[in-house]
């Protein structure tokens, strides 16, 4: 008796295990909803079941890519924080970077800014999440400034021999003293007066150790 064998190729093909993959779709609905949150009630109205709630998603889904509130926080503020144009735009580079400065004191002005003193105040430096956030947020507009100052070096609008470290120490430091203390408002005046400050030190003769 024979026996018809059929063709493997012609079988329907399983279906791999779901598992629980990553979904964009979640990751996306997480953070707005966080964002939204945010906005409407400060870092302190976040939490991670508010935040399942209105994302429509569980708990868990949150848990397996951020530990806490905090992070989800920091992630959110990253994510709706798109990184500024650039820096270059006018012929002088004091120029730009007095409104860069101007610039950074706008967005750390609002209530975003708040958010962001407050993450960097609580953040825990070891993680790298942490350290996203700070470069993000702080490190980078540094960065900026120092392509700005590179530049002004070029233009000879300030000395060639000047400590790039010291120099960006000395115009960023009290811009995000005044962010994390809060002792003083953030304003164009304000990063105005920093820099004319600074500047006065670039330009006259070198400093005595």
């Amino acid at each position: 008796m024979s026996e018809t064998v059929k063709n493997n190729s012609t079988a329907p093909l399983k279906r791999r295990p779901r598992g629980r993959p990553r979904s964009t779709a979640a990751r996306v609905a997480i953070l707005r909803a966080t964002a939204e949150i945010l906005e409407e009630g400060g870092v302190t109205a976040v939490t991670m079941e508010g935040v399942a709630q209105r994302a429509g998603v569980g708990k868990p889904t949150l848990y397996r890519s951020w530990r806490n509130a905090h992070e989800l926080t920091m992630a959110a503020l990253i994510e709706t924080q798109k990184a500024p144009p650039a820096v270059r735009a006018t012929a002088s580079a004091l120029d730009d970077l007095r409104q860069q400065l101007r610039k950074v004191a706008a967005v750390f002005a609002s209530r975003i800014g708040r958010s962001v003193a407050m993450m960097v105040a609580a953040a825990d430096d070891g993680t790298e999440l942490s350290k996203v956030f700070r470069t993000h947020f702080i490190l980078a507009r540094r960065e900026e400034g120092r392509v700005l100052l590179a530049e002004a070096v070029s233009q000879h609008a300030i000395r060639r021999d000047i400590d790039f470290e010291i120099a960006l120490d000395m115009i960023y430091g009290p811009l995000f003293y005044r962010l994390l203390v809060g002792h003083k408002p953030l304003t164009a005046e304000f990063t105005d007066g920093l820099l004319a400050h600074a500047i006065a030190g670039l330009t006259n003769r070198k400093a005595r150790r």
